[in-house]
């Protein structure tokens, strides 16, 4: 996608946890009445893009704020349970930055964005030239241990940087405000010291939340 492509105003789904990265890929199960909506509204679009975004306290103390900085993603998978469920899957596309909700009458939110900044999400996949893989997958073990989790281990090994940093930044059991820091981070590597330190800082005696 060109950034000239890219809409002023997206919907946004505010979903707590539910990390999306550039050319990474998000499922998600849609059921809530407002989101069905949105998932059709969206089909209907050229761009089929959605934002995800992590929900904060709002100013007056409220759970409907939004941070300012969220993930598009273009829907590229669909079906439909018998029940009328969505099974979808977003495709990272990139990073924008909040400039104001918009109002309307759909039942979802929607958001006027700015991408300006975010132009390297568009490029070809990152790498992370000073990526010390054993030292990483090492530390990983030990949190894996610690969390009893399970994966792959030699799909790990052979898995590209960009693929291996972004896909555990998304499926670790790590705090919304975690998945907010990872997703902010401005490279690669950036993204891959954050999440070194957020494993080491759990392995410390820190708590891992699971996703919502």
């Amino acid at each position: 996608m060109m950034p000239k492509d890219l809409p002023d105003t997206i919907p946004v789904f505010p979903l707590t946890g539910a990390l999306l990265l550039p050319r990474s890929r998000l499922p998600l199960h849609i059921f809530e009445p407002r989101y069905l909506a949105m998932i059709e509204d969206c089909m209907k679009t050229r761009a089929r893009l959605i934002g995800m975004i992590q929900p904060c306290e709002g100013p007056d103390g409220n759970r409907k704020g939004l941070h300012s900085i969220g993930c598009a993603g273009r829907l590229t998978a669909f079906s439909e349970t018998e029940d009328g469920r969505y099974m979808i899957t977003l495709s990272g596309v990139s990073r924008f930055r909040m400039k104001r909700e918009v109002e309307g009458f759909t039942p979802y939110r929607r958001a006027e964005v700015d991408w300006t900044g975010f132009e390297r999400d568009l490029d070809g996949q990152e790498s992370d030239t000073a990526f010390d893989r054993d030292a990483f997958l090492a530390l990983l073990k030990r949190y894996f241990e610690a969390q009893d989790l399970s994966t792959d281990w030699s799909s790990l090994r052979e898995a590209g940087d960009e693929l291996l940093i972004n896909s555990l930044s998304m499926l670790c059991p790590l705090s919304g405000e975690d998945k907010q820091a990872l997703l902010e981070a401005p490279s690669l590597s950036t993204r891959r010291e954050t999440l070194t330190a957020l494993l080491e800082f759990a392995l410390r005696g820190g708590e891992g939340e699971q996703l919502q």
